[in-house]
């Protein structure tokens, strides 16, 4: 089993359009709506890849019952409400997204309690753990980090899928896989790599101070993995263009699979680089194009890093 912690989940509202037109008033063709957030999507494609997946975290009573109808969840009923998020996709690819904060967690001591306490119920059955996310209010900024501890010293590989003051906590965590974008990777380091050299450069820093892996998501440039036995960069050999929004989550999926298994690195970034463009040809987050995946995994193409004059190709 893979577990997966969603701090802040949301009902995902998707409107699909031919075209978005901003000021005017618009009736909406196709309206897509279920129970999401980070982790939830993780456990998805988790299940669609043939893992069995529980998904933990805070919810409400309404959202943790929705939520049952379609995964295995064991949530923690401390929110007052869920979030929505809203995702305006166009026949284009066009996607823009409106995320609204979550709730304020009333007695946030307590819920974080509560937590710990579940989740250390459920590490002796995990494999691998995912902590993705953002926070609601209330919630101290190490909280994801804190729980990273927890799986680390179970002896369980963990990703922490995390931004802001809690990714810069995660970094504190000795072995855990961190999986920062662009902006994330500039907002720890204080670097925008340009190059696939460039983010190992400003990664292998965070690994001498006990990271266990950095797996960069740099969008159509691909992704780059440092890791202790060495970096690698890959990309999909195909344009795939959709919607975006849950790229990284299956992403995180196919990394936590393969660790799990004990897939080595550069299989392991193959697979989540064709797994992240499947969840792209898809509408809704969670969901994967199997058959483009299919495709994709045999043809990606993996590539040592070395030093930073290496010259690259760009992706597609």
């Amino acid at each position: 089993m893979i577990l997966t912690v969603t701090l802040n989940p949301a009902y995902d509202l998707t409107y699909r359009l031919d075209r978005f037109e901003y000021g005017a008033v618009q009736r909406v063709p196709v309206l897509i709506q279920r129970v999401g957030g980070k982790g939830i999507n993780v456990s998805r494609v988790l299940n669609e890849l043939g893992n069995s997946s529980v998904a933990t975290g805070f919810a409400d009573d309404a959202f943790a019952v929705e939520a049952a109808r379609e995964l295995l969840v064991d949530f923690v009923t401390a929110l007052p409400r869920v979030r929505r998020t809203v995702v305006l996709s166009e026949a284009d690819g066009t996607t823009t997204g409106l995320w609204e904060p979550g709730a304020e967690v009333a007695d946030p001591e307590r819920a974080m309690t509560d937590l710990r306490r579940r989740i250390g119920e459920l590490l002796p059955a995990a494999r691998g753990v995912v902590i993705s996310g953002s926070l609601p209010g209330g919630l101290r900024p190490d909280f994801p980090a804190e729980l990273a501890r927890l799986a680390i010293a179970a002896g369980i590989p963990v990703i922490c899928d995390v931004d802001g003051a809690a990714l810069h906590a995660a970094v504190q965590v000795p072995g855990v896989v961190l999986m920062p974008n662009t902006d994330e990777l500039l907002a720890l380091t204080g670097v925008s790599p340009r190059t696939s050299a460039e983010v190992v450069a400003v990664a292998q820093p965070l690994l001498e101070a006990g990271v266990g892996a950095i797996i960069a998501t740099r969008g159509r440039a691909g992704m780059v993995a440092v890791t202790a036995p060495g970096a690698w960069s890959a990309c999909s050999p195909e344009a795939v263009t959709g919607n975006p929004t849950g790229a990284g989550d299956a992403a995180a999926a196919a990394v936590i699979s393969g660790l799990a298994a004990g897939i080595g690195w550069p299989a392991l970034l193959a697979d989540a680089v064709a797994t992240s463009a499947a969840a792209v040809a898809r509408p809704v987050a969670g969901e994967i194009d199997h058959e483009l995946r299919d495709r994709l995994i045999r043809q990606v193409r993996v590539k040592p890093v070395g030093g930073p004059t290496i010259q690259e190709k760009p992706c597609l």
